[in-house]
């Protein structure tokens, strides 16, 4: 659906079930994103949850939100979204995981944010798109603030994440301040 040199973000099809079960499962991949505490997730659940989506109907099967399977070479190497979406205010909150660790650090995440970004200012009509991450997730920040974002807010000590307390940060990028891929 969206392209650029080396991404696609794609419908998340059942198929891609077994992939998105491996990269929730993997504890590095967790904590490298500074998400929540690991938490086991069942194949059945995954199936589970991809079913109910699936059946809540509409286009996205989210209406506050819209979910994309990260493509590269080919096969899937995480997935992204633009969530609690708010039509009154214009604003959605922007998720993402690289899951792939083949993909990690060679810029595959900025090129999702990137088309993420287009996709929510030009065709849904954003004014704003911002994310929360955790301040020791490094290489994430550094990619948000390569795409345009800029930290709003900071809550001290406010995640338990990998045996420390750490800074959830708030970050966005107004639709104003943001420049559009050329081509």
């Amino acid at each position: 659906m969206l392209k650029s040199n080396r991404v696609t973000l794609r419908a998340i099809e059942r198929d891609d079930t077994q992939a998105i079960y491996i990269i929730n499962n993997d504890v590095d991949v967790e904590l490298a994103g500074g998400g929540d505490p690991p938490w086991p997730q069942a194949l059945a659940r995954a199936y589970a949850d991809f079913d109910r989506r699936a059946g809540e109907g509409g286009r996205e099967g989210n209406p506050s939100g819209v979910s994309f399977a990260i493509e590269a070479d080919d096969h899937l190497i995480g997935f992204c979204g633009l969530n609690y979406r708010d039509p009154f205010a214009s604003t959605a909150e922007l998720g993402i995981t690289i899951g792939d660790k083949d993909y990690w650090g060679k810029h595959y995440g900025r090129e999702a944010i990137i088309l993420l970004l287009d996709y929510g200012f030009r065709l849904l009509n954003l004014r704003r798109i911002y994310l929360r991450v955790h301040a020791r997730n490094e290489r994430g920040v550094r990619a948000y603030r390569a795409c345009g974002f800029v930290e709003e807010g900071r809550l001290r000590q406010h995640v338990w994440s990998n045996g420390a307390y750490d800074d959830l940060l708030y970050m966005g990028v107004l639709r104003d301040e943001w420049s559009p891929p050329a081509g």
